[in-house]
Protein backbone atom coordinates (compact mmCIF):
# COMPACT_ATOMS: atom_id res chain seq x y z
CA UNK A 1 0.00 0.00 0.00
CA UNK A 2 1.29 3.47 -0.94
CA UNK A 3 2.44 5.64 1.96
CA UNK A 4 -0.15 8.18 3.11
CA UNK A 5 0.31 11.52 1.35
CA UNK A 6 -1.59 14.76 0.96
CA UNK A 7 -1.31 17.43 -1.75
CA UNK A 8 -1.14 20.90 -0.20
CA UNK A 9 -1.10 23.93 -2.49
CA UNK A 10 -0.05 21.73 -5.38
CA UNK A 11 2.82 20.03 -3.53
CA UNK A 12 2.57 16.38 -2.49
CA UNK A 13 3.62 15.89 1.13
CA UNK A 14 3.95 12.71 3.22
CA UNK A 15 1.71 12.58 6.29
CA UNK A 16 4.28 10.66 8.33
CA UNK A 17 5.45 11.10 11.07
CA UNK A 18 2.22 12.77 12.27
CA UNK A 19 0.23 10.77 14.80
CA UNK A 20 -3.06 9.34 13.46
CA UNK A 21 -5.06 11.77 15.62
CA UNK A 22 -3.16 14.83 14.33
CA UNK A 23 -5.55 17.42 12.92
CA UNK A 24 -5.06 18.96 9.51
CA UNK A 25 -4.69 22.31 11.29
CA UNK A 26 -1.70 21.15 13.36
CA UNK A 27 -0.19 19.33 10.37
CA UNK A 28 -0.29 22.49 8.24
CA UNK A 29 1.07 24.78 10.93
CA UNK A 30 3.93 22.42 11.70
CA UNK A 31 4.94 22.79 8.04
CA UNK A 32 4.99 26.58 8.15
CA UNK A 33 1.51 27.24 6.75
CA UNK A 34 0.56 29.43 9.67
CA UNK A 35 -2.20 31.32 7.88
CA UNK A 36 -4.41 28.50 9.16
CA UNK A 37 -5.24 29.51 12.72
CA UNK A 38 -6.69 27.84 15.81
CA UNK A 39 -9.45 29.84 17.42
CA UNK A 40 -11.81 27.41 19.13
CA UNK A 41 -10.63 23.87 18.19
CA UNK A 42 -14.27 22.74 17.93
CA UNK A 43 -15.49 24.00 14.56
CA UNK A 44 -17.27 27.17 15.69
CA UNK A 45 -15.02 30.05 14.58
CA UNK A 46 -13.71 29.16 11.11
CA UNK A 47 -10.21 30.55 11.66
CA UNK A 48 -8.84 27.21 10.46
CA UNK A 49 -10.85 27.01 7.23
CA UNK A 50 -9.15 25.38 4.22
CA UNK A 51 -10.34 24.19 0.81
CA UNK A 52 -10.57 20.52 -0.18
CA UNK A 53 -11.26 19.16 -3.68
CA UNK A 54 -14.44 17.07 -3.45
CA UNK A 55 -16.85 15.45 -5.92
CA UNK A 56 -18.98 18.22 -7.38
CA UNK A 57 -22.71 18.60 -7.83
CA UNK A 58 -22.68 20.76 -10.97
CA UNK A 59 -19.08 20.18 -12.04
CA UNK A 60 -16.68 17.25 -11.58
CA UNK A 61 -14.96 19.01 -8.67
CA UNK A 62 -16.15 21.44 -6.01
CA UNK A 63 -13.77 23.42 -3.81
CA UNK A 64 -15.26 22.78 -0.38
CA UNK A 65 -14.34 24.70 2.78
CA UNK A 66 -13.89 22.61 5.94
CA UNK A 67 -12.67 23.13 9.48
CA UNK A 68 -9.05 21.94 9.51
CA UNK A 69 -9.18 21.76 13.32
CA UNK A 70 -11.63 18.84 13.19
CA UNK A 71 -10.41 16.74 10.26
CA UNK A 72 -7.57 14.27 10.98
CA UNK A 73 -4.88 14.81 8.38
CA UNK A 74 -4.89 11.05 7.76
CA UNK A 75 -8.49 11.42 6.57
CA UNK A 76 -7.17 13.52 3.67
CA UNK A 77 -4.80 10.83 2.42
CA UNK A 78 -4.62 11.16 -1.37
CA UNK A 79 -6.65 14.37 -1.43
CA UNK A 80 -5.93 17.98 -2.44
CA UNK A 81 -5.94 20.89 0.00
CA UNK A 82 -5.58 24.62 -0.63
CA UNK A 83 -4.72 27.01 2.21
CA UNK A 84 -4.86 30.81 2.23
CA UNK A 85 -1.19 30.81 1.19
CA UNK A 86 -2.08 28.67 -1.82
CA UNK A 87 -4.76 31.10 -2.86
CA UNK A 88 -2.37 34.01 -2.74
CA UNK A 89 0.17 32.34 -5.00
CA UNK A 90 -2.29 30.67 -7.36
CA UNK A 91 -0.98 32.32 -10.53
CA UNK A 92 0.61 31.18 -13.76
CA UNK A 93 4.10 29.63 -13.46
CA UNK A 94 6.84 32.23 -13.64
CA UNK A 95 4.62 35.13 -12.62
CA UNK A 96 5.11 36.88 -9.29
CA UNK A 97 2.69 36.04 -6.44
CA UNK A 98 -0.52 38.03 -6.55
CA UNK A 99 -3.45 38.41 -4.24
CA UNK A 100 -6.43 36.20 -4.98
CA UNK A 101 -9.58 38.20 -5.93
CA UNK A 102 -11.22 37.48 -2.56
CA UNK A 103 -8.07 38.59 -0.74
CA UNK A 104 -7.94 41.72 -2.85
CA UNK A 105 -11.53 42.64 -2.01
CA UNK A 106 -10.97 41.98 1.70
CA UNK A 107 -7.98 44.31 1.60
CA UNK A 108 -9.46 47.22 -0.35
CA UNK A 109 -12.78 47.17 1.53
CA UNK A 110 -11.26 47.07 5.02
CA UNK A 111 -12.34 43.53 5.83
CA UNK A 112 -9.32 42.84 8.03
CA UNK A 113 -8.11 44.46 11.22
CA UNK A 114 -6.02 42.25 13.50
CA UNK A 115 -6.04 39.66 10.70
CA UNK A 116 -6.33 36.57 12.87
CA UNK A 117 -9.65 35.45 11.39
CA UNK A 118 -8.95 36.75 7.89
CA UNK A 119 -7.37 33.64 6.28
CA UNK A 120 -10.32 31.53 7.41
CA UNK A 121 -12.79 34.06 6.01
CA UNK A 122 -10.82 34.14 2.78
CA UNK A 123 -10.93 30.35 2.37
CA UNK A 124 -14.67 30.16 3.11
CA UNK A 125 -15.23 33.09 0.74
CA UNK A 126 -13.15 31.38 -1.94
CA UNK A 127 -15.27 28.24 -1.70
CA UNK A 128 -18.36 30.35 -2.43
CA UNK A 129 -16.46 32.29 -5.11
CA UNK A 130 -15.84 29.01 -6.95
CA UNK A 131 -19.35 27.58 -6.43
CA UNK A 132 -20.30 26.73 -10.02
CA UNK A 133 -23.90 27.98 -9.93
CA UNK A 134 -23.22 31.16 -7.94
CA UNK A 135 -23.00 33.45 -10.93
CA UNK A 136 -26.21 31.98 -12.33
CA UNK A 137 -27.98 33.65 -9.39
CA UNK A 138 -26.34 37.05 -9.92
CA UNK A 139 -28.72 39.94 -10.44
CA UNK A 140 -28.51 42.52 -13.24
CA UNK A 141 -27.42 45.03 -10.57
CA UNK A 142 -24.05 43.29 -10.39
CA UNK A 143 -21.56 45.67 -11.94
CA UNK A 144 -18.56 44.63 -13.95
CA UNK A 145 -16.12 45.68 -11.24
CA UNK A 146 -18.22 44.48 -8.31
CA UNK A 147 -18.63 47.97 -6.88
CA UNK A 148 -22.39 47.76 -6.49
CA UNK A 149 -23.03 45.75 -3.30
CA UNK A 150 -26.70 46.62 -2.76
CA UNK A 151 -29.11 43.70 -2.91
CA UNK A 152 -32.81 43.18 -2.28
CA UNK A 153 -31.91 40.13 -0.18
CA UNK A 154 -29.64 41.00 2.73
CA UNK A 155 -28.13 37.50 2.75
CA UNK A 156 -27.45 37.20 -0.99
CA UNK A 157 -25.34 39.60 -2.97
CA UNK A 158 -26.03 40.90 -6.47
CA UNK A 159 -23.14 38.65 -7.52
CA UNK A 160 -25.02 35.58 -6.27
CA UNK A 161 -22.83 35.28 -3.16
CA UNK A 162 -24.65 33.44 -0.34
CA UNK A 163 -23.61 34.89 3.01
CA UNK A 164 -24.46 31.58 4.66
CA UNK A 165 -21.13 30.43 3.24
CA UNK A 166 -19.54 32.56 5.98
CA UNK A 167 -21.90 31.56 8.80
CA UNK A 168 -19.19 29.46 10.45
CA UNK A 169 -16.60 32.27 10.47
CA UNK A 170 -16.30 34.69 13.40
CA UNK A 171 -14.58 38.07 13.54
CA UNK A 172 -14.15 39.81 16.87
CA UNK A 173 -12.71 43.19 15.88
CA UNK A 174 -13.41 44.29 12.30
CA UNK A 175 -17.18 44.04 12.20
CA UNK A 176 -19.02 42.18 9.51
CA UNK A 177 -20.13 44.99 7.20
CA UNK A 178 -16.80 45.38 5.32
CA UNK A 179 -16.49 41.58 5.11
CA UNK A 180 -19.99 41.44 3.64
CA UNK A 181 -19.06 44.22 1.23
CA UNK A 182 -16.02 42.22 0.10
CA UNK A 183 -18.12 39.10 -0.39
CA UNK A 184 -20.73 40.97 -2.43
CA UNK A 185 -18.04 42.63 -4.56
CA UNK A 186 -16.14 39.61 -5.90
CA UNK A 187 -16.65 38.95 -9.56
CA UNK A 188 -16.50 35.70 -11.52
CA UNK A 189 -13.42 33.48 -11.87
CA UNK A 190 -11.51 34.10 -15.08
CA UNK A 191 -10.73 31.46 -17.67
CA UNK A 192 -7.07 31.66 -16.61
CA UNK A 193 -7.81 30.94 -12.94
CA UNK A 194 -6.15 27.55 -12.23
CA UNK A 195 -8.50 26.70 -9.35
CA UNK A 196 -11.51 27.44 -11.56
CA UNK A 197 -10.07 25.23 -14.31
CA UNK A 198 -9.42 22.50 -11.74
CA UNK A 199 -13.18 22.15 -11.27
CA UNK A 200 -13.45 20.67 -14.76
CA UNK A 201 -11.37 17.64 -13.77
CA UNK A 202 -12.43 14.87 -11.41
CA UNK A 203 -11.25 15.06 -7.79
CA UNK A 204 -8.76 12.49 -6.54
CA UNK A 205 -10.24 9.01 -6.25
CA UNK A 206 -10.62 7.74 -2.68
CA UNK A 207 -7.60 5.73 -1.63
CA UNK A 208 -7.38 2.86 0.81
CA UNK A 209 -5.48 4.04 3.88
CA UNK A 210 -3.64 2.05 6.51
CA UNK A 211 -1.75 4.67 8.48
CA UNK A 212 -0.15 3.51 11.72
CA UNK A 213 2.06 5.36 14.17
CA UNK A 214 2.85 4.46 17.78
CA UNK A 215 0.47 1.47 17.78
CA UNK A 216 -2.48 3.68 16.72
CA UNK A 217 -4.11 3.27 13.33
CA UNK A 218 -6.25 5.30 10.94
CA UNK A 219 -7.83 2.94 8.42
CA UNK A 220 -9.96 3.40 5.31
CA UNK A 221 -11.05 0.43 3.22
CA UNK A 222 -12.05 0.55 -0.44
CA UNK A 223 -15.45 -1.12 -0.08
CA UNK A 224 -18.25 -1.46 2.42
CA UNK A 225 -17.77 -5.24 2.61
CA UNK A 226 -14.11 -4.80 3.59
CA UNK A 227 -15.07 -2.17 6.15
CA UNK A 228 -17.71 -4.39 7.76
CA UNK A 229 -15.25 -7.28 8.03
CA UNK A 230 -12.77 -4.91 9.66
CA UNK A 231 -15.38 -3.70 12.16
CA UNK A 232 -16.17 -7.31 13.05
CA UNK A 233 -12.48 -7.82 13.82
CA UNK A 234 -12.18 -4.45 15.58
CA UNK A 235 -15.50 -3.74 17.35
CA UNK A 236 -13.65 -1.21 19.53
CA UNK A 237 -12.84 0.99 16.50
CA UNK A 238 -14.14 4.56 16.33
CA UNK A 239 -16.04 5.11 13.08
CA UNK A 240 -15.76 8.59 11.55
CA UNK A 241 -17.11 10.37 8.48
CA UNK A 242 -16.73 14.14 8.69
CA UNK A 243 -15.20 14.00 12.20
CA UNK A 244 -17.29 17.02 13.24
CA UNK A 245 -18.13 15.25 16.51
CA UNK A 246 -15.03 13.09 17.02
CA UNK A 247 -12.74 16.03 16.26
CA UNK A 248 -14.17 17.92 19.23
CA UNK A 249 -13.58 14.90 21.46
CA UNK A 250 -9.95 14.74 20.32
CA UNK A 251 -9.28 18.46 20.74
CA UNK A 252 -11.29 19.43 23.80
CA UNK A 253 -11.39 16.19 25.77
CA UNK A 254 -8.07 14.74 24.57
CA UNK A 255 -9.74 11.52 23.48
CA UNK A 256 -7.53 9.07 21.62
CA UNK A 257 -8.42 5.85 19.84
CA UNK A 258 -6.26 2.86 19.05
CA UNK A 259 -8.17 2.40 15.81
CA UNK A 260 -10.16 4.90 13.75
CA UNK A 261 -12.06 3.67 10.70
CA UNK A 262 -13.12 6.22 8.07
CA UNK A 263 -16.28 5.60 6.04
CA UNK A 264 -16.71 9.01 4.41
CA UNK A 265 -15.54 8.00 0.94
CA UNK A 266 -17.19 4.56 0.70
CA UNK A 267 -19.20 4.61 -2.55
CA UNK A 268 -21.91 2.37 -1.05
CA UNK A 269 -22.60 5.07 1.56
CA UNK A 270 -22.62 7.99 -0.87
CA UNK A 271 -25.62 7.29 -3.08
CA UNK A 272 -28.89 9.24 -3.22
CA UNK A 273 -31.83 7.60 -4.95
CA UNK A 274 -35.45 8.65 -5.38
CA UNK A 275 -37.56 5.52 -5.74
CA UNK A 276 -41.31 5.17 -6.16
CA UNK A 277 -41.88 4.43 -2.46
CA UNK A 278 -38.98 6.17 -0.72
CA UNK A 279 -35.94 8.41 -0.95
CA UNK A 280 -32.72 6.70 0.10
CA UNK A 281 -29.89 8.92 1.30
CA UNK A 282 -26.43 7.47 1.77
CA UNK A 283 -25.17 7.82 5.34
CA UNK A 284 -21.83 9.32 4.28
CA UNK A 285 -23.16 12.09 2.05
CA UNK A 286 -22.49 15.44 3.64
CA UNK A 287 -25.43 17.66 4.52
CA UNK A 288 -24.32 20.14 1.87
CA UNK A 289 -24.30 17.41 -0.77
CA UNK A 290 -27.77 16.24 0.30
CA UNK A 291 -29.09 19.80 0.29
CA UNK A 292 -27.81 20.51 -3.21
CA UNK A 293 -28.80 17.17 -4.69
CA UNK A 294 -32.35 17.25 -3.30
CA UNK A 295 -32.70 20.93 -4.22
CA UNK A 296 -35.81 21.43 -2.08
CA UNK A 297 -37.50 18.13 -2.98
CA UNK A 298 -37.98 17.40 0.75
CA UNK A 299 -39.18 20.75 2.18
CA UNK A 300 -38.71 19.68 5.80
CA UNK A 301 -35.05 18.86 5.16
CA UNK A 302 -34.73 22.15 3.27
CA UNK A 303 -35.95 23.89 6.44
CA UNK A 304 -33.42 21.99 8.53
CA UNK A 305 -30.23 22.54 6.57
CA UNK A 306 -29.75 26.32 7.03
CA UNK A 307 -30.27 25.89 10.78
CA UNK A 308 -27.87 22.96 11.17
CA UNK A 309 -24.62 24.43 12.56
CA UNK A 310 -22.72 26.30 9.81
CA UNK A 311 -21.81 25.74 6.18
CA UNK A 312 -18.32 24.68 7.28
CA UNK A 313 -19.83 21.97 9.49
CA UNK A 314 -22.43 20.94 6.92
CA UNK A 315 -19.60 20.46 4.42
CA UNK A 316 -18.35 17.59 6.58
CA UNK A 317 -21.25 16.43 8.76
CA UNK A 318 -23.41 13.48 7.65
CA UNK A 319 -26.83 12.11 8.57
CA UNK A 320 -25.18 8.82 9.51
CA UNK A 321 -22.88 10.59 11.92
CA UNK A 322 -25.64 12.73 13.43
CA UNK A 323 -27.76 9.65 14.09
CA UNK A 324 -24.82 7.48 15.07
CA UNK A 325 -23.87 9.69 18.01
CA UNK A 326 -27.32 9.16 19.50
CA UNK A 327 -27.39 12.70 20.87
CA UNK A 328 -30.78 13.88 22.17
CA UNK A 329 -30.09 17.38 20.82
CA UNK A 330 -29.04 16.52 17.29
CA UNK A 331 -31.00 18.57 14.78
CA UNK A 332 -31.69 15.89 12.18
CA UNK A 333 -33.47 13.24 14.34
CA UNK A 334 -36.63 15.33 15.02
CA UNK A 335 -36.96 16.04 11.30
CA UNK A 336 -36.40 12.43 10.31
CA UNK A 337 -38.85 11.26 12.99
CA UNK A 338 -41.52 13.56 11.58
CA UNK A 339 -40.77 12.16 8.13
CA UNK A 340 -41.15 8.60 9.53
CA UNK A 341 -37.68 7.75 8.27
CA UNK A 342 -35.92 4.47 8.87
CA UNK A 343 -32.24 3.57 9.01
CA UNK A 344 -30.60 0.77 7.05
CA UNK A 345 -28.08 -0.97 9.30
CA UNK A 346 -25.40 -3.16 7.74
CA UNK A 347 -22.89 -5.63 9.17
CA UNK A 348 -20.82 -8.47 7.75
CA UNK A 349 -23.88 -10.76 7.74
CA UNK A 350 -26.27 -8.47 5.88
CA UNK A 351 -28.67 -5.57 6.36
CA UNK A 352 -31.77 -4.74 8.36
CA UNK A 353 -34.11 -1.76 8.28
CA UNK A 354 -35.18 -0.17 11.55
CA UNK A 355 -37.76 2.62 11.93
CA UNK A 356 -36.03 5.63 13.43
CA UNK A 357 -38.76 5.75 16.10
CA UNK A 358 -37.41 2.38 17.34
CA UNK A 359 -33.73 3.18 16.86
CA UNK A 360 -32.91 5.16 20.03
CA UNK A 361 -32.96 3.16 23.26
CA UNK A 362 -31.41 5.57 25.79
CA UNK A 363 -29.06 8.49 26.21
CA UNK A 364 -26.58 8.13 23.33
CA UNK A 365 -27.67 4.52 22.95
CA UNK A 366 -29.36 2.73 20.07
CA UNK A 367 -30.22 -0.69 18.68
CA UNK A 368 -27.09 -0.56 16.52
CA UNK A 369 -24.95 -3.57 17.39
CA UNK A 370 -21.14 -3.74 17.55
CA UNK A 371 -19.84 -4.07 14.01
CA UNK A 372 -22.92 -2.45 12.46
CA UNK A 373 -22.93 0.72 10.37
CA UNK A 374 -25.72 3.03 9.30
CA UNK A 375 -25.61 2.55 5.54
CA UNK A 376 -28.52 4.77 4.55
CA UNK A 377 -31.58 6.69 5.68
CA UNK A 378 -34.90 6.01 3.96
CA UNK A 379 -37.73 8.55 3.82
CA UNK A 380 -41.09 7.11 2.73
CA UNK A 381 -43.13 8.73 -0.04
CA UNK A 382 -45.42 10.56 -0.53
CA UNK A 383 -44.44 13.43 1.75
CA UNK A 384 -46.86 15.31 3.97
CA UNK A 385 -47.74 18.69 2.44
CA UNK A 386 -47.69 20.74 5.66
CA UNK A 387 -44.25 20.76 7.29
CA UNK A 388 -42.11 22.98 9.50
CA UNK A 389 -38.94 22.82 11.55
CA UNK A 390 -38.62 25.09 14.56
CA UNK A 391 -35.27 25.33 16.30
CA UNK A 392 -35.07 27.28 19.54
CA UNK A 393 -31.49 28.29 20.37
CA UNK A 394 -29.57 31.21 21.81
CA UNK A 395 -28.08 32.11 18.43
CA UNK A 396 -29.77 32.24 15.06
CA UNK A 397 -27.10 30.07 13.42
CA UNK A 398 -24.27 27.76 14.44
CA UNK A 399 -25.71 26.85 17.84
CA UNK A 400 -26.94 23.80 19.71
CA UNK A 401 -30.71 23.72 20.06
CA UNK A 402 -32.47 24.06 23.37
CA UNK A 403 -35.56 22.58 21.74
CA UNK A 404 -36.14 21.33 18.20
CA UNK A 405 -39.59 20.51 16.83
CA UNK A 406 -40.46 19.09 13.41
CA UNK A 407 -44.00 18.82 12.04
CA UNK A 408 -45.41 16.83 9.12
CA UNK A 409 -49.20 17.06 8.73
CA UNK A 410 -51.77 15.93 6.17
CA UNK A 411 -54.72 18.31 6.30
CA UNK A 412 -57.64 17.59 3.96
CA UNK A 413 -60.90 19.57 3.86
CA UNK A 414 -59.92 21.28 7.08
CA UNK A 415 -59.37 18.00 8.96
CA UNK A 416 -56.01 16.72 10.23
CA UNK A 417 -55.87 13.28 8.63
CA UNK A 418 -52.34 12.49 9.75
CA UNK A 419 -49.85 14.09 12.14
CA UNK A 420 -46.21 13.30 12.81
CA UNK A 421 -44.20 15.39 15.27
CA UNK A 422 -40.52 14.86 16.13
CA UNK A 423 -38.96 16.41 19.22
CA UNK A 424 -35.36 17.01 20.30
CA UNK A 425 -33.94 18.39 23.53
CA UNK A 426 -36.85 17.35 25.77
CA UNK A 427 -35.90 13.77 26.71
CA UNK A 428 -32.93 11.42 26.93
CA UNK A 429 -33.51 10.58 23.25
CA UNK A 430 -35.19 12.25 20.29
CA UNK A 431 -38.87 11.25 20.49
CA UNK A 432 -42.17 11.32 18.64
CA UNK A 433 -44.93 13.39 20.27
CA UNK A 434 -47.37 10.49 20.07
CA UNK A 435 -49.99 11.88 22.46
CA UNK A 436 -50.14 15.18 20.59
CA UNK A 437 -50.33 13.39 17.26
CA UNK A 438 -53.36 11.46 18.53
CA UNK A 439 -54.96 14.67 19.78
CA UNK A 440 -54.67 16.22 16.33
CA UNK A 441 -55.62 13.35 14.05
CA UNK A 442 -59.25 13.38 13.04
CA UNK A 443 -59.81 16.84 14.50
CA UNK A 444 -60.51 20.05 12.57
CA UNK A 445 -57.50 22.29 11.98
CA UNK A 446 -58.89 25.16 14.02
CA UNK A 447 -57.61 27.48 16.71
CA UNK A 448 -59.54 25.54 19.35
CA UNK A 449 -58.03 22.22 18.28
CA UNK A 450 -54.52 23.64 18.11
CA UNK A 451 -54.75 25.34 21.51
CA UNK A 452 -55.88 22.09 23.11
CA UNK A 453 -53.17 20.10 21.32
CA UNK A 454 -50.55 22.69 22.30
CA UNK A 455 -51.39 22.06 25.95
CA UNK A 456 -50.83 18.35 25.32
CA UNK A 457 -47.56 19.04 23.52
CA UNK A 458 -46.24 21.03 26.48
CA UNK A 459 -46.41 17.85 28.57
CA UNK A 460 -44.54 15.63 26.09
CA UNK A 461 -41.10 14.36 27.06
CA UNK A 462 -39.15 14.90 30.26
CA UNK A 463 -37.39 18.24 29.77
CA UNK A 464 -34.63 19.20 32.18
CA UNK A 465 -32.96 22.32 33.51
CA UNK A 466 -29.49 23.07 32.16
CA UNK A 467 -27.39 26.03 31.05
CA UNK A 468 -29.24 26.27 27.73
CA UNK A 469 -32.80 26.46 29.06
CA UNK A 470 -35.05 25.56 31.97
CA UNK A 471 -37.50 22.68 31.83
CA UNK A 472 -40.39 25.17 32.06
CA UNK A 473 -39.04 27.14 29.10
CA UNK A 474 -38.63 24.01 27.01
CA UNK A 475 -42.20 22.93 27.74
CA UNK A 476 -43.51 26.39 26.90
CA UNK A 477 -41.64 26.37 23.58
CA UNK A 478 -43.18 23.03 22.62
CA UNK A 479 -46.66 24.45 22.90
CA UNK A 480 -45.67 27.71 21.26
CA UNK A 481 -44.21 25.88 18.27
CA UNK A 482 -47.59 24.32 17.44
CA UNK A 483 -49.32 27.68 17.78
CA UNK A 484 -46.70 29.16 15.46
CA UNK A 485 -47.31 26.42 12.90
CA UNK A 486 -51.03 27.12 12.96
CA UNK A 487 -50.43 30.84 12.49
CA UNK A 488 -48.09 30.14 9.58
CA UNK A 489 -50.50 27.78 7.82
CA UNK A 490 -53.58 30.00 8.23
CA UNK A 491 -51.56 33.00 7.03
CA UNK A 492 -50.49 31.04 3.93
CA UNK A 493 -54.07 30.05 3.19
CA UNK A 494 -55.41 33.60 3.65
CA UNK A 495 -52.73 35.07 1.40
Amino acid sequence: MVAARITVNGKETPISPAAPHTTTLDFLRERGLTGTKEGCAEGECGACSVLVARPGVNKPTDWVAVNACLVPVAALDGQEVITSEGLATAGEPGKPPALHPVQEEMAVRGGSQCGYCTPGFVCSMAAEYYRPDRCAHASPADSANGADTESADAEHGPNGFDLHALSGNLCRCTGYRPIRDAAFAVGSPTDEDPLARRREQSPPEPVATAYTQDDCAFLRKSTLAETLRLLRERPDAVVVAGSTDWGVEVNIRSRRANCVVAVDRLPELRDLRVESEHIEIGAALTLTEIERRLDGAVPLLADLFPQFASRLIRNGATLGGNLGTGSPIGDSPPVLLALEASVVLADADGEREVPLADYFTGYRQSVRRPGELIRAVRIPLPLSPVTAFHKIAKRRFDDISSVAVAFALDIEDGIVRRARIGLGGVAATPIRALTTEAALEGAPWTAETVEAAAAVLRAEGTPMNDHRASAAYRSAMLGQSLLKLYAQTTEAVSS
